[in-house]
């Protein structure tokens, strides 16, 4: 799970920075590449979406350190099912709104098929969506990482180390 973790972050990071560095060049051959390596990355996240509750259905979690307050587990527990919700929703939207636009989606030379038919007001939804859903996961990271860094250097606890990669667990 840690590994997927850690790609899953990876695909995340790459498809941001792709569609923001995309906002930033003028180039319309090079706008168009970056637009499509947002996409292969978005797709990434689905296929480890896929696999990581294959995994997680199959081998269950992660132990919790169960001294903690049920406020806080129950936190942290709303905040995980929150993000994997917006890791399935947010490929889903941008391949919809793909559709909606009327442009194909390409997977390493394939096309997949389109989710919609082509509308401009709904490509319109789905890019506000698509957004939005953006912007609340990246919210959630970010309370992810503050919660991680908290228990590593206020709790001193060994939530933190358990995620790194190449530790023992």
């Amino acid at each position: 799970m840690v590994l997927l973790h850690w790609l899953t972050v990876f695909c995340l990071c790459g498809a941001a920075g792709l569609i923001l560095l995309r906002d930033e060049v003028s180039g319309r051959a090079l706008r168009q590449w970056l637009l499509e390596g947002h996409r292969h990355f978005g797709l990434f996240v689905l296929m480890l979406f896929v696999i990581r509750i294959t995994v997680r259905l199959r081998v269950g979690r992660l132990a919790s350190t169960a001294n903690m307050p049920a406020f806080t587990r129950a936190a942290a527990a709303l905040t995980h099912i929150v993000m994997y919700a917006l890791l399935l929703a947010l490929p889903l939207l941008g391949w919809a709104l793909s559709s909606a636009q009327g442009k194909p989606v390409h997977l390493f030379g394939a096309t997949l098929p389109a989710l919609v038919g082509a509308d401009d007001d709904l490509a319109d939804s789905l890019q506000t969506w698509h957004v939005d859903a953006a912007w609340l996961l990246l919210a959630l990271v970010i309370l992810h990482v503050s919660a991680a860094l908290w228990h590593h250097f206020i709790l001193r606890d060994d939530i933190l180390r358990k995620m790194l990669p190449g530790r023992r667990r």
